[in-house]
């Protein structure tokens, strides 16, 4: 395998321990190798977090020796919700602080690999830590391992009621993010609470639903995306989270990416997946202006008979693309869905870089910056080094790339 996983606070973890489970039930059920270890047969995780409580979760999986004792990094106090103090730490914090620690075991990791790719980080963009030290160790290592690929997995937080600091570390993580990732795969809690208790997704309340469902429909969505492909073997294991950057990111400048996905248990045709997938996927904005993907990547499994080939998906993606790009739409193929329950079965994933993005941005700028005009909570943030010229930059930062967007 190329990739090290890591996974930075309460958020991260979680959806990080949901994703191994799913990793290795799959590879057991299979008997083969888990695609995301290393050499010695541990899986390549890194777990990070402030606090200890969450961090338990990683017990059992150190037992079983599937993750190295020494990739468990904890620390003490938590980061109060802030990204200034995630991203900067405490003023006491040396040489043994969280994040020296935290590259230290991503380095030895990184040897143990054949080839090193890169990093996958697994977070939020909503807490202290997730946010704040997620982003400090995605520059980290891309300033370390410059010629490594950097996929983020961002958990976007719900529209309001998470903390009132969200919307200022959601603006500086994104920001921080769009200078050192690769590609941000987002996946938006609101959204996934929806589909998982079956309601109109864009409804105006908050939907109910567990947390445990909505882990598991995000570590499914991962899974659907990254583990390997028979279309993919010849470039060798464990090149799909980078080629998967590839496919979808044409350019640096826009790469703010989103999931969806269809399933059946018995041989649906592949257009009837299509449609369930493309059902979340919004085609209007709130101003009537419609969207566009820059890049469509659509992973199929379960396709035993080839018959993904001869589908209209291809036509029916490429016509909700961007026109600049003559290359809009890559797909990927497996005989097998490792992740099915019945042998029949059909898995299609897709990843767009889609221009419904912006709805998300514009709302962080406008939430934040009315914040920011009101100077509210700002000295929590300059408390640890952020001033509000920061701040304004990182609101900057994003309106751009809504510009970017906007421009087709």
């Amino acid at each position: 395998m190329s990739a090290v996983v890591l996974q930075v606070g309460q958020c991260g973890n979680q959806l990080g321990f949901e994703w191994w489970r799913l990793l290795t039930k799959t590879s057991k059920h299979h008997k083969k190798r888990c695609s995301f270890s290393s050499r010695s047969g541990n899986l390549a995780a890194v777990c990070v977090d402030t606090e200890p409580k969450v961090l338990r979760g990683a017990s059992k999986f150190v037992k079983n020796n599937e993750f190295r004792a020494s990739n468990i990094i904890e620390g003490k106090g938590g980061r109060g919700g802030n990204w200034a103090y995630g991203y900067h730490g405490g003023p006491s914090e040396g040489e043994t602080g969280v994040l020296q620690r935290t590259m230290e075991a991503v380095r030895q990791e990184a040897e143990r690999q054949d080839y090193y790719g890169g990093t996958i980080l697994l977070h939020s963009l909503s807490g202290g830590t997730g946010s704040g030290l997620g982003s400090r160790l995605c520059e980290q290592i891309r300033e370390e391992f410059p010629v490594g690929h950097v996929l983020t997995v961002s958990v976007v937080p719900h529209q309001s009621g998470e903390s009132p600091l969200q919307h200022y570390n959601t603006a500086l993580s994104l920001a921080s993010l769009h200078r050192s990732a690769d590609g941000v795969l987002l996946f938006h809690n609101d959204h996934a609470l929806s589909q998982c208790a079956g309601s109109p997704e864009r409804s105006s309340t908050r939907p109910q639903g567990s947390l445990s469902a909505v882990n598991t429909r995000h570590a499914s969505h991962l899974a659907g995306l990254l583990l390997p492909v028979q279309s993919l073997a010849t470039l060798g294991l464990g090149m799909e989270p980078w080629e998967l950057i590839r496919s979808v990111c044409p350019v640096p400048s826009t790469k703010l990416l989103s999931s969806t996905q269809a399933s059946s248990r018995e041989r649906s045709h592949w257009d009837s997946l299509i449609s369930g997938a493309l059902q979340y996927l919004p085609q209007i904005s709130p101003a009537g202006k419609p969207y566009s993907s820059r890049a469509v990547l659509a992973v199929a499994r379960g396709d035993h008979d080839n018959s993904f080939g001869t589908s209209s998906i291809i036509q029916r993606l490429r016509h909700r693309c961007v026109r600049w790009n003559p290359f809009p739409v890559d797909s990927w193929t497996d005989p097998l869905n490792e992740l099915g329950v019945a042998g029949s079965s059909r898995l299609l994933t897709l990843c767009s870089n889609h221009s419904s993005v912006t709805e998300l941005l514009g709302r962080v700028v406008q939430r934040a910056g009315d914040m920011l005009h009101a100077r509210a909570y700002l000295h929590w943030y300059q408390r640890y080094g952020v001033e509000p010229e920061e701040i304004q930059q990182a609101l900057n930062t994003l309106s751009d790339i809504v510009q970017e967007y906007d421009s087709q």
